[in-house]
């Protein structure tokens, strides 16, 4: 039974960020392949996506593929990314009949030329749609992303153009992929792991992390919806007390 009519629609997280693990050992269990697993993975991320986009949700990100992912076996990868070109082209009138704007974040130039295109192609496609922000982490490692902002600002301090005191937190931010993006307020992980995994280490700083032991392909609305109850039950202080929140 779906508990949607339990979720406060004024409370909602503003970002949620997924990382979508477990489709191998899902496949495993079934006798399969671990490409099994991975196409099946393709109907959590459309259920995922649908249901963001029905609750309102601004922004949904999804660990899609890390900068180490490029290690494994060479036919795992060139299946992942042929996977990854065939649901751009499916999903674009998903995305279209449902508002929703695709972002991507990562070392986008290391992807194949062909899922590159394909990539940007959707993004150019959607750019004017003003609902859900879904954003695929390719190609993404949270501590690559750091340094490069870290050369980044150091080369402006080197030639004179900002100063070492104008570096705070937002101008940290402004040299991040996700520089257009609230920091996450929700982290769901499938498979019963517990690690962030090199994800979003910075954005992730005060965000409420939530594992469950359900592979992703499996993963539903229902499971969303709970997260998210689970997510409104908790007390974000920021630091601050109770006392003070209230």
């Amino acid at each position: 039974m779906n508990n949607l009519d339990q979720v406060d629609k004024h409370r909602l997280p503003k970002h949620i960020a997924v990382i979508m693990d477990g489709n191998g050992r899902w496949a495993k269990q079934r006798g399969k392949l671990r490409v099994f697993g991975h196409e099946n993975g393709v109907t959590a991320v459309r259920r995922t996506v649908e249901s963001c986009a029905k609750l309102n949700i601004e922004c949904l990100t999804l660990y899609a593929f890390s900068t180490e992912n490029w290690k494994r076996p060479k036919l795992e990868v060139q299946t992942l990314m042929k996977i990854l070109i065939g649901s751009l082209r499916k999903e674009l009138r998903t995305f279209e009949d449902n508002n929703i704007r695709l972002n991507a974040i990562g070392n986008l130039e290391a992807l194949p030329q062909k899922a590159a295109k394909e990539l940007q192609d959707v993004i150019s496609k959607t750019a004017k749609n003003t609902g859900l922000v879904l954003t695929l982490a390719l190609s993404y490692g949270s501590r690559e992303e750091i340094k490069n902002a870290v050369k980044c600002v150091a080369s402006k301090v080197k030639n004179n153009i900002i100063s070492v005191e104008d570096i705070d937190e937002n101008l940290i931010n402004t040299h991040l992929y996700t520089h257009n993006l609230p920091d996450v307020d929700l982290v769901i992980r499938t498979s019963g792991e517990h690690r962030i995994s090199n994800f979003l280490l910075w954005q992730i700083a005060y965000a409420e992390l939530y594992f469950i032991d359900v592979f992703w392909p499996d993963f539903n609305e229902e499971h969303l919806v709970d997260a998210i109850i689970n997510y409104q039950n908790r007390e974000r202080r920021f630091g601050k007390t109770s006392e003070q929140l209230n």
